[in-house]
C-alpha cells in the first residue's frame, strides 16, 4: 500500500496564502439557505447550513437519504426548487458555469476515465477553467506541480491512469481538483472502494489541506467513525431532511444514529482520540440489522 507522505522541504509551492484570501471573515464562507429539491420519488430539504475555510464539513446519513443531492446543489450544478446558495455573498447559481468552475471543485466517486490519459496530464486539467487561451503557462504548470506535491504524485507523473491502484487514481482526482485551485472543494465519498489505509490517508489529506490551506471543504461519506475524527462540523440527514448538524459530539447521538439508519448502534469514545466512536450492537454475536 503506498503511503502518503509529509511534503518535502523542496516541494513545489504555489502562492502565499495572503494572495488567495479574500473579503471579510464573514463572507469567507459558504452558506446553503433552506434549499429544497424534488424528485418524483424523493424530495430534499428545507435544508440550510454554512461552511467556512480551514473547516472540513462532513455530510453522512443512509442511502437515499439526498447527501449527493445536497452536495449537487451546494456545487451549483443542480439548481433548488428554492433557496440559495451563496459563496462569499455570491449567488452560485446566478453564475456563468465558467465562473462558478473556478470557485468550485466538485470531485465525484465515478469519475469517468474516457482515455488513458497519464496522472499529469489528468492534473492538468484542473487548470482548464483558468486558461481560456490555448496553452497553459508557467503559473499553470506551478499549481499542478503543487497539487501533485500535496497527494504524494510526482513520481507517477508519467504513468498512464489504466497503470495505476484505485486508491492512487483517488489521490489523482483529488489532486486533479486541487490544480484547479476552488474557494469551495466538494468531494462525494472520497474513499469510497478503498482500504482502511487509504481512507485515513485520504482524509488525513483533507484535514491538513482544510487547515492550511483557503479552502471550504465538504465531503459526503458513509465512514461515520473517520467522520467522527476529521470532521469539524457534521450534517446527519434522513430522508432528505437535516435531522441534525453540529460538531461531532453533538451529532454522533446513539439514539439519533439509531433512528436514521435503522440500525442500533453504540456510541462511545475512541480512546486514542477521545472522539465519539460508533459500533453496532449485536445480538447472541451477530450484528443487528435493520429494524
Amino acid at each position: 500500500m503506498s503511503v502518503i507522505e509529509r511534503k518535502p522541504e523542496a516541494a513545489p509551492e504555489g502562492p502565499k496564502g495572503s494572495e488567495l484570501r479574500s473579503g471579510s471573515s464573514r463572507g469567507d464562507r459558504l452558506s446553503v439557505d433552506r434549499v429544497t429539491f424534488r424528485y418524483p420519488h424523493f424530495e430534499l430539504g428545507p435544508a440550510s447550513f454554512d461552511a467556512r475555510p480551514g473547516s472540513l464539513t462532513a455530510i453522512i446519513g443512509p442511502n437515499g437519504s439526498g447527501k449527493s443531492t445536497l452536495l449537487e446543489i451546494a456545487s451549483g450544478h443542480l439548481k433548488p426548487g428554492s433557496g440559495r446558495v451563496l459563496l462569499e455573498g455570491d449567488d452560485l447559481h446566478a453564475m456563468s458555469a465558467s465562473a462558478r468552475a473556478r470557485r468550485v471543485g466538485l470531485a465525484r466517486q465515478d469519475t469517468p476515465l474516457l482515455f488513458a490519459f497519464t496522472v499529469r496530464e489528468f492534473v492538468r486539467q484542473g487548470r482548464h477553467p483558468h486558461v481560456g487561451r490555448l496553452f497553459e503557462t508557467g503559473e499553470d504548470e506551478r499549481w499542478v506541480d503543487w497539487a501533485a506535491a500535496e497527494t504524494s504524485l510526482q513520481h507517477l507523473g508519467s504513468r498512464r491512469l489504466t497503470e495505476i491502484s484505485g486508491g492512487e487514481f483517488q489521490r489523482a482526482v483529488l489532486a486533479r481538483t486541487l490544480a484547479q485551485r476552488p474557494r469551495l472543494l466538494l468531494l462525494d465519498e472520497p474513499t469510497a472502494n478503498l482500504d482502511i489505509g487509504y481512507q485515513i490517508e485520504m482524509l488525513s489529506l483533507l484535514r491538513r489541506l482544510a487547515g492550511s490551506e483557503p479552502f471550504i471543504v465538504i465531503i459526503v461519506t458513509h465512514e461515520l467513525n473517520l467522520a467522527s475524527e476529521m470532521a469539524d462540523h457534521v450534517l446527519l440527514l434522513d430522508a432528505g431532511r437535516v435531522v441534525r448538524q453540529g460538531t461531532p459530539e453533538a451529532v454522533f447521538d446513539a439514539a439519533q444514529l439509531s433512528r436514521a439508519f435503522r440500525t442500533e448502534v453504540a456510541v462511545d469514545r475512541n480512546p486514542s482520540s477521545g472522539r465519539p466512536r460508533v459500533t453496532w450492537v449485536t445480538c447472541g454475536g451477530l450484528a443487528g440489522g435493520r429494524r
